[in-house]
């Protein structure tokens, strides 16, 4: 075995494969299997998330794991993906202006209505009265 087989072999994620196996089957294996098993395994290590809570339940005889990771998105994501994350982001941004416009309109009213500006005398939606009764009193 030459010394870039030796290389191969030292790497944490084929070392940690090779410690699984028993002692005859360790030198059974050929650079290019090894190098084959690590990328048919994915030989990364995994990345460490800003929420990582793993936790167990055991009920009557069967044990159940849950897990719940969150954290950046560092894949490059599909076409499929980006549109999709397009389409939301426009719906939030949507709907974050539709938001934002609602309440600025309530507070310019609210403002109107407690300088006592009256634009349409004899109406009233009735905001200013709620806000009175359950805000100021």
């Amino acid at each position: 075995m030459g010394a870039e087989g030796r290389d191969l072999r030292d790497e944490p994620f084929v070392r940690s494969l090779l410690e699984k196996l028993p002692a005859g089957a360790r030198d059974s294996f050929s650079d290019e299997q090894l190098l084959a098993l690590k990328v048919a395994l994915g030989g990364r290590a995994w990345g460490v998330h800003a929420v990582d809570l793993r936790w167990t339940l055991k009920l009557w005889r069967w044990h159940y794991y849950f897990v719940l990771l969150a954290g950046r998105n560092r894949r490059d994501l599909s076409r499929r993906e980006r549109e999709i994350a397009r389409i939301a982001l426009a719906l939030f941004l949507a709907g974050f202006v539709v938001l934002s416009t609602a309440f600025g309109l309530l507070v310019l009213y609210l403002a109107k209505s407690a300088l006592g500006i009256d634009l349409l005398p004899g109406f009233s939606f009735g905001i200013w009265g709620w806000f009175q009764e359950s805000f100021l009193r």
